[in-house]
């Protein structure tokens, strides 16, 4: 179970996340909407502690990690995995060691430093890549991937930590329809076949709708909606991006993705059930190129 309790966050007078409390229990599948500026970058960065929360706490299985330092806070960046939007690979090292350094946290120093991995690394590097479907770009350099390939290498990058938690921010953001439905198909097989809790930010709605089985709306920092995808009404739309933001809210070009065209269905987990209270929230709280 993942708990955010009361987790504010400013920069300096602007406050970015504004008193937010939300469960999730593992092995969910979550999306995360909203405008621009909404504050889902930012809660997703408290999450994975690359910011510290102003106030309130973060906690995941009984530990809170919102005050974690050193070693433990190290550990728990292996745990909650993060996959950007801008990929961040290392272009002029090839794809097999770009995944493989997913594994640095979790291995000796000078060993990290001097790029020596483990023959059982290496194939649980290659293993990674043959699940998204990109083994044969093992020895290629990172920048000579298209950006569908790219996105693909870091969620394999992200499979390296063995983690508990995947946080993919904007993950399609940059991608072309057909490479964006490769990488949320990926996100979605990975967490109903591993059981892996992913929460990922969303710009529109008709991907969240199609590949996530609970969606939290976010406005001005705050909860603003916390549902199931059926409860993501036009009405409900209106409340998180405005009057003048829902062409916006369903745009294609922004979301990446074409709801009717090529998302599939998602499918009913047993395991994915909403904490109690949940849905109470108020409405104003093979490798293919491009």
């Amino acid at each position: 179970m993942l708990k955010i309790s009361k987790v504010t966050r400013r920069f300096g007078a602007k406050v970015a996340v504004d008193n937010v409390n939300l469960e999730i229990p593992a092995g969910q599948m979550v999306g995360v909407i909203g405008r621009s500026g909404a504050g889902k970058s930012t809660l997703l960065r408290m999450i994975n502690r690359l910011i510290d929360v102003s106030e309130g706490s973060v906690e995941f299985g009984g530990l809170e990690v919102s005050s974690l330092r050193g070693q433990s806070l190290r550990d728990w960046q292996c745990d909650c995995a993060m996959i950007f939007q801008q990929f961040n690979l290392v272009p002029r090292l090839d794809v097999i060691t770009n995944v493989m350094l997913g594994r640095l946290n979790r291995r000796n120093t000078i060993m990290s430093l001097l790029q020596i991995f483990s023959e059982e690394e290496q194939l649980l590097a290659l293993k990674a890549l043959e699940r998204l479907d990109i083994a044969q770009t093992a020895s290629q350099w990172a920048q000579t991937l298209s950006g569908g390939q790219q996105q693909r290498v870091a969620i394999a990058r992200a499979l390296m930590q063995e983690p508990k938690v995947i946080l993919a921010d904007e993950p399609i953001a940059s991608l072309d329809p057909r490479n964006a439905k490769i990488v949320m198909d990926s996100l979605q097989a990975i967490n109903e076949e591993q059981g892996i809790t992913v929460i990922t930010n969303l710009h529109t709605l008709d991907t969240a709708r199609a590949y996530c089985e609970r969606i939290i709306g976010m406005s001005a920092g705050r909860v603003v909606f916390d549902g199931t995808p059926e409860q993501l009404t036009t009405e409900v739309a209106r409340e998180l991006y405005g009057a003048d933001g829902l062409e916006e809210a369903f745009s294609e070009e922004m979301t990446s993705t074409s709801l009717e065209a090529i998302v599939p269905k998602r499918k009913k987990k047993k395991h994915a059930e909403l904490p109690a209270g949940a849905l109470e929230a108020p409405l104003a709280s093979a490798g293919l190129p491009n």
